[in-house]
């Protein structure tokens, strides 16, 4: 069942590149852009999360939270937001529930899909067609930011 503008967004708890334990409702009142991606450190994810990265200054300006989640672990995700100095979360669903439960399942990995969430938990936006290098101020435009 594919989600689309106008759902709630289904509540999830994984842990993040830290070890510290995140859910959706953490964000309550917030506009949450949760954005899925395949593999840490391969060319397209990279070029995403480096146009999130370079972004994140007005993301956080405008107090919205950004969430990366993909099916590697948390040393993964260590490494990779290490190696590009990545400023905000990334999910370790391992276990694929997040992934699964927002209908990106590509088998094994993450389709590279974006929601973005309102404040009310209500789905606002989706991302199905995804220019990396662009992503981020895509989102903003949208948002009218």
């Amino acid at each position: 069942m594919a989600l689309s503008v106008g759902d709630t967004a289904p509540a999830f708890t994984a842990k993040d590149t830290n070890g510290k334990v995140t859910s959706l409702s953490d964000f309550a009142g917030k506009t949450v852009v949760l954005y899925f991606y395949p593999k840490d450190d391969t060319p397209g994810c990279t070029k995403e999360a480096c146009s999130f990265r370079d972004s994140y200054a007005e993301y956080k300006g405008k107090d919205i939270v950004v969430l990366g989640v993909s099916a590697d672990d948390e040393s993964s995700h260590q490494q990779f937001a290490e190696k590009f100095n990545l400023p905000f979360p990334l999910l370790a669903d391992v276990d694929r529930s997040i992934i699964k439960a927002y209908d990106v399942d590509g088998g094994g990995y993450a389709k590279r899909v974006t929601y973005t969430i309102d404040p009310t938990g209500t789905i606002s936006h989706v991302y199905t067609s995804v220019k990396t290098e662009t992503h981020a101020s895509d989102i903003l435009a949208d948002l009218g930011l």
